[in-house]
């Protein structure tokens, strides 16, 4: 079955995450929504249907990683195809459908369709052009998966999402019996990989859920990790951190202090004590020592996220902070309930940070300045060169991208 998993003209709601990245390379659970969809549609080829901004990202990341012929912003041709949102996440298996049919949200938004389009292509399905609405006219069908409207809307799901990919894990290993280390329920303590080093006196707590550990990660001497959690590959979990259920932490992270139903993407440092609660934190982001999310309101009320002009609603009482990638806090920054920090942003101020924090913002207690793109550019060079990481096109496309649709996304 050819699948096309398109951005569509939403992409800027699960901003700042999606300024640096297709919707679809977001993170929930053990992988990205990608790898769910593949794992769920079992398609034979695959098209992405992307911002032209991140094609490059495409061809370049995610193409030579593909197992089955996929190819970027090509039309539709004379093959019925399955379209997908790549805002979607899957926990089962989708049963393809064999007449055409749509599935909305909202009464206008395109899902999922089964349809046979020649010349439809990825400017359709982001200008929501007559071709694209035109499918809205199909037999309705029932939605088979959610779709995410917001970054939330991840970090609310990740515990479900650890816990149906884990079952989908293949050639895992079980923990051997023995070791300075306590566990509860072994057999759901799964490593993905060798290298795995495991210092005295940690505690693996599968008794919620599984405890999936990385290859070449190390969890850190009196540690406490609580499933259902993620630990990625290489990343080193500080002696006497608390991991607590639903958090996914990606790859080669430094990670201390204590984190609870969050999402923390690679290359990200929180090395130090500090709280992290129903968060998502980009990639290359430094949350300085004692930086602290707050989640709940002493109201107990309902939490409303701030971006721009805009208030939206969340539906929660427990969520953190959004924070987007490459941005760097100083020590002891306090953010409140459902703050809103974008991308390529500096922390510095001694004071509860703003509720909304524009990307490229350099923030005191002066209040925000804006960060010239070429300055953050040299900075973020220089953070590569100590992770000994090569700074490439790729990079810095994406953050002059991400500096140019900011502000549009976050008006």
């Amino acid at each position: 079955m050819h699948v096309v998993i398109f951005e569509g003209s939403r992409w800027g709601s699960l901003a700042p995450l999606s300024l640096t990245r297709p919707v679809f390379m977001l993170q929930c659970g053990i992988g990205t929504l990608m790898d769910k969809q593949v794992r769920a549609l079992s398609p034979t080829r695959i098209t992405l249907w992307v911002r032209p901004q991140m094609e490059e990202f495409c061809r370049r990341v995610i193409l030579p990683k593909s197992k089955i012929p996929t190819t970027v912003n090509e039309p539709l041709d004379d093959e019925p195809a399955l379209l997908c949102s790549g805002r979607t996440l899957h926990f089962s298996k989708f049963e393809a459908p064999t007449d055409e049919c749509v599935a909305v949200d909202e009464g206008d938004v395109v899902r999922m369709a089964y349809a046979k389009r020649p010349g439809l292509s990825h400017a359709d399905a982001m200008t929501r052009s007559p071709k694209w609405t035109a499918l809205l006219e199909l037999p309705h069908g029932m939605p088979q998966a959610r779709l995410a409207e917001y970054a939330w809307d991840l970090t609310n799901w990740n515990e479900e999402a650890i816990v149906a990919d884990s079952m989908a894990l293949r050639d895992v290993k079980k923990l051997p019996d023995g070791g300075p280390y306590h566990v509860v329920d072994r057999d759901d303590v799964l490593l993905t990989g060798d290298d795995v080093r495991l210092e005295p006196g940690c505690v693996l707590d599968a008794s919620r859920g599984p405890v999936v550990i990385g290859r070449g990660a190390r969890v850190g001497a009196g540690s406490v990790l609580e499933g259902p959690c993620y630990i990625g590959d290489y990343t080193r979990v500080a002696p006497l951190t608390a991991i607590r259920s639903g958090t996914t932490i990606g790859p080669a992270c430094n990670i201390g202090g204590a984190v609870s139903n969050s999402i923390i993407l690679g290359f990200s440092d929180k090395p130090f004590e500090g709280y992290l609660g129903d968060s998502y934190v980009g990639e290359w982001t430094n949350l300085g020592a004692g930086t602290t999310t707050a989640n709940v309101k002493t109201t107990y009320g309902e939490i409303g996220v701030q971006i721009g002009s805009k208030q939206i609603k969340t539906g929660r009482r427990s969520m953190g902070a959004i924070i987007g990638d490459h941005t760097k806090t100083s020590i002891g920054t306090r953010l409140t309930p459902g703050c809103y920090v974008g991308c390529c942003c500096m922390l510095v101020g001694q004071g509860l940070v703003p509720r909304f924090v524009p990307s490229f913002s350099f923030w005191s207690d002066q209040g925000p300045q804006k960060l010239e793109i070429d300055r953050f550019i040299d900075v973020t060079k220089r953070v590569f060169d100590r992770r000994d990481r090569k700074w490439t096109g790729i990079e810095e496309n994406a953050m002059r991208y991400a500096a140019e649709a900011a502000p549009a996304v976050e008006r």
